[in-house]
């Protein structure tokens, strides 16, 4: 079969493409050959990415950035202004931080 994509198929394709009995199942050459040919049906492990690299991949979010776009013209309109009140670029950034913070701990829970 040229198509790797058998999750995507009919069962009855699959079995048609590899020419097996759905009552018994590949003969042990043919398994023998579809391992030598294909390798083990194992998932490859993949490399565990860094904390400070999970963290940050948190802001790569649409509306992330639209927050952060917020606080800093908050930030800014507020400095044009002459007012040293920073509160609401302060509360806006300390909500993306603990979004991220919280986006890291529910991925290490859920890699466990």
């Amino acid at each position: 079969m040229a198509m790797r994509t058998y999750h995507a198929m009919k069962k009855e394709e699959v079995l048609q493409g590899f020419a097996v009995n759905p009552l018994k199942g590949l003969s042990a050459k043919d398994a023998e050959l579809k391992l030598a040919q294909d390798g083990p049906n194992e998932l490859t492990a993949q490399k565990k990415k860094s904390l400070i690299r999970r963290f940050f991949e948190q802001f790569k979010d649409f509306m992330i950035l639209i927050l952060l776009a917020a606080a800093a013209i908050s930030y800014a309109v507020s400095a044009l202004e002459g007012e040293a009140d920073f509160a609401d670029s302060a509360i806006i950034l300390l909500i993306v931080i603990l979004n991220a913070v919280l986006g890291v701990v529910q991925e290490a829970k859920a890699e466990r």
